[in-house]
């Protein structure tokens, strides 16, 4: 037995054998100090390769391995899977700031033969200035999992995956490289390749899983795709993952299911860290039948026994689809996966696409900005450019990697350094996204292997017919639900009430005067429903842009919501509503018709002072209160003393909520409880 098979058998067992391509692909990094690409299937054991070629370089006196990887869930995996090697790995991570010290310690002193740290690491200052320049000259392997990201072709780039870049031109020619993916085609690798340098070796797999039972099913409304899970969750075997495209439909679907009987819970990037984990450690264990999720549980979660995985909606690619359903099946010999689609799939998927990319103009706006000035902070560009937050940190991202912008703790600077979009580029990268959202489109649809097609789309050379796909054996999960369950999810989504947060603090340097904390704030609010959802959404929808006027129906459903399930504490005494230039009338005729049915009084007494720019085109905090300050005004002497119900049609940002609401209370009003119809969703944004 040579050391590579002592080795694996150290983790996996003395009967365990390489597979394909493994040993191989082992040697290339730890014996020949080569540049390798490996991609293979989800649970073929790219992580072991380099776990051996860990072990192997540093009984040979190597330095560390330095593995970046795009996951806190994945990293806590690995070090567990470290352990059984003998080789001592920490992580440096957001989280464990604590540890920042003896983790450096460690390594300075030899004694940790892993570190872990995810690609934003590399944009932290105290790591790029004091831990990175420390350890790049040891470096005895550098491993880039998940390496996908690092291609803007890829379905799941980050920017900060170009930051290993710098990385890869400080190494010694000497230090061996390995990145791994599942999920990559033909265009993907060629970028990945031509970033990590001359002579990368590339080893790549089929992708097929004998294990994996597909099937397509089209379920146009949420009710029915609610229905369908109830009904078939339970014939499905062991546990397995639900995946939904939005935070809102992971809570949404997680608590029907419940209410059915199926235990379901929520996993999505809002929850805690320790709440996800143990999330993740709950499902491996097998105590609930399925976790919700968004793509936030992806990448290196890890259940050899998943059971089955479930899509809520349908992915926009084939590469972000094999890479989610190919958790399902790893070591059983019998799995499923079940893609059902919906009418809102292609809207959520447009939003996601025209969000990747911030356009040239806004680039260059924040680029003026920072021109103007000596530097300047996040919360000083929100008051310069009509930018939501989000696209601001995105664009400042992107700057600083091209060199165009330099960040000093919390401020950033523009540098000499001459900066152009390549425009070019994204428009290719736009175009081909586009081209695989009609790729899944047709994936709902083919006549042929469901396997075939996923793997054909992903340049696997070996694509052939599975024989066992619901295609192939002409059979699958039923695609009729039951109308007891349609009913049922119907009325659930008609009760799926959405809180109102209040805001609490007034932007710095919005509005003179309005500075520190909001004083008295707006008690937690309520909307009926969230705007073109399943449920009412769509009611609004029609209502106010269709027909001018909203029905009678939500007016009786908002009615009971307020009575039945809300419970404003203390109890509204009297009715309000924010005026509207743009549509006179909407919102305070169903104010006016929804205080009759309360059988409380209907005041006007907000006012728009003068025409301004609609709130929905302010993009952030400072802008959005600027306008809603600007146009607001109260009517005279109007405002009644006791607590108000404040109406809405649609609320976004909260702030002209937040302004009306501060407005009533300094004009003598008790406390303000707002209402609207509906919540935006982000892609009205």
């Amino acid at each position: 037995m040579d050391v590579l098979d002592r080795h694996l058998a150290t983790m996996l067992g003395p009967d365990a054998t390489f597979r394909d391509g493994q040993r191989e692909a082992i040697e290339s990094v730890a014996r020949d100090g080569s540049r390798a690409l490996v991609v293979q299937r989800t649970g073929w054991g790219k992580s072991l390769v380099y776990w051996i070629a860990t072990r192997v370089r540093r009984d040979e006196g190597h330095g560390p391995t330095l593995i970046i990887s795009p996951l806190l869930a994945l990293m806590r995996n690995q070090i567990a899977m470290a352990d059984r090697l003998g080789l001592r790995a920490a992580t440096i991570n957001s989280g464990n700031t604590d540890e920042w010290d003896a983790v450096q310690h460690g390594l300075a002193a030899n004694a940790i033969d892993v570190l872990l740290i995810s690609p934003e690491r590399l944009a932290n200052d105290r790591f790029a200035t004091d831990i990175l320049p420390q350890i790049q000259g040891s470096i005895g392997l550098l491993v880039v999992d998940e390496a996908h990201c690092i291609s803007d072709w890829g379905h799941d780039f980050r920017p900060d995956y170009r930051r290993i870049a710098r990385i890869l031109r400080l190494l010694e020619v000497r230090v061996p490289v390995l990145a791994t993916t599942a999920t990559a085609n033909d265009r993907v690798v060629a970028d990945v390749v031509d970033q990590l340098g001359a002579g990368v070796e590339v080893f790549r797999g089929p992708l097929g899983r004998e294990s994996l039972r597909l099937d397509a099913i089209t379920l146009s409304s949420q009710a029915e795709r609610l229905a369908w899970l109830a009904g078939q969750l339970p014939q499905l075997p062991g546990s397995g993952i639900v995946y939904c495209l939005t935070v809102a439909d992971t809570q949404r679907v997680a608590a029907f299911l419940r209410g059915q009987g199926i235990d379901a819970r929520p996993y999505n990037a809002e929850l805690a860290t320790q709440e996800r984990e143990a999330l993740e450690d709950a499902l491996i264990a097998g105590e609930m039948k399925a976790l919700v999720a968004t793509v936030a549980l992806g990448m290196g979660f890890d259940k050899p026994d998943l059971g089955f995985v479930i899509h809520y909606q349908r992915p926009s690619s084939a590469i972000a689809y094999y890479q989610q359903v190919g958790r399902a099946g790893r070591a059983v010999e019998l799995a499923y996966g079940v893609l059902l689609a919906g009418r809102e799939d292609d809207d959520i998927a447009e939003y996601f696409m025209d969000s990747a990319f911030p356009p040239t103009v806004n680039m260059h706006e924040i680029l003026t900005a920072l021109e103007a000035v000596d530097s300047m902070t996040r919360p000083q560009l929100q008051q310069a450019v009509n930018l939501r937050i989000g696209r601001i940190e995105q664009a400042l991202k992107l700057l600083e990697i091209d060199g165009a912008v330099a960040r000093d703790g919390g401020r950033y600077r523009r540098t000499p350094n001459p900066w152009a979009q390549d425009e070019a580029r994204i428009e290719r990268v736009k175009s081909a996204r586009r081209a695989e959202l009609v790729q899944m489109q047709s994936y709902m649809t083919t006549e042929g292997c469901l396997m075939e097609f996923l793997t054909e789309l992903l340049d696997d050379p070996t694509a052939a017919p599975c024989g066992r796909c619901a295609r192939c054996v002409g059979r699958g999960w039923p695609r009729d639900t039951d109308p007891a369950l349609v009913a049922a999810a119907i009325s659930f989504l008609r009760r799926d009430l959405r809180t109102i947060p209040p805001r609490v603090q007034w932007p710095v340097g919005a509005v003179a005067g309005l500075s520190g904390r909001i004083s008295p704030p707006n008690g937690p609010g309520l909307a009926l429903c969230v705007h073109g959802d399943a449920g009412w959404g769509r009611e609004v929808q029609r209502g106010k842009y269709v027909d001018g006027a909203f029905s009678e129906e939500l007016v009786a459903a908002s009615a009971r919501a307020i009575r039945e399930r809300w419970h404003p504490a203390p109890a509204p005494s009297w009715v309000t509503a924010l005026p509207s230039l743009a549509r006179p009338g909407l919102v305070g005729t169903f104010a006016c018709t929804l205080a009759e049915r309360l059988g409380l009084p209907y005041v006007e007494c907000l006012t728009v002072r003068h025409a301004a720019e609609p709130q929905k085109a302010m993009q952030n905090s400072v802008q959005q209160l600027r306008n809603a300050h600007d146009k607001l005004g109260i009517e005279g002497d109007a405002v009644l003393p006791g607590p108000v119900l404040l109406v809405d049609d649609i609320v976004d940002s909260r702030w002209t909520m937040t302004v009306a609401g501060w407005l009533l209370a300094s004009q003598g009003s008790g406390p303000v409880h707002p209402f609207a119809l509906a919540v935006a969703s982000a892609r009205d944004g």
